[in-house]
């Protein structure tokens, strides 16, 4: 946490064998009030549809309710995911925390 945003780190793999448990924890963080979030992806290795699916879950959970979400740290083989998914597009991605956290405030 840094004053109203959460930082979350993701890592290994956010596929179909691991996007239902990072769904429900999302989901449990997500359930009462909550502060915008920085999403730390430096250790997440691999991102698959199913894992793009979680984050626009929860990327629309925060724009209702008036909270931010940004990316930032992402490996190229991730940011090459995002980008032919167009989901470059739909989310903000920084290089790093200090321009995530400046980004989200």
């Amino acid at each position: 946490m840094a004053g109203d945003v959460s930082i979350i780190r993701l890592t290994g793999r956010l596929d179909s064998s691991t996007a239902r448990a990072a769904e429900d924890n999302f989901s449990k963080l997500l359930a009462g009030e909550f502060p915008s979030l920085a999403l730390d992806l430096t250790m997440l290795d691999y991102v698959s549809s199913a894992g793009l699916r979680v984050l626009l879950v929860v990327a629309k959970k925060l724009q209702r309710a008036n909270a931010k979400l940004v990316l930032f740290g992402m490996h190229p083989s991730v940011r090459e995911v995002f980008a032919i998914s167009g989901f470059d597009k739909i989310f903000a991605i920084q290089p790093d925390q200090a321009a995530a956290l400046a980004a989200v405030r």
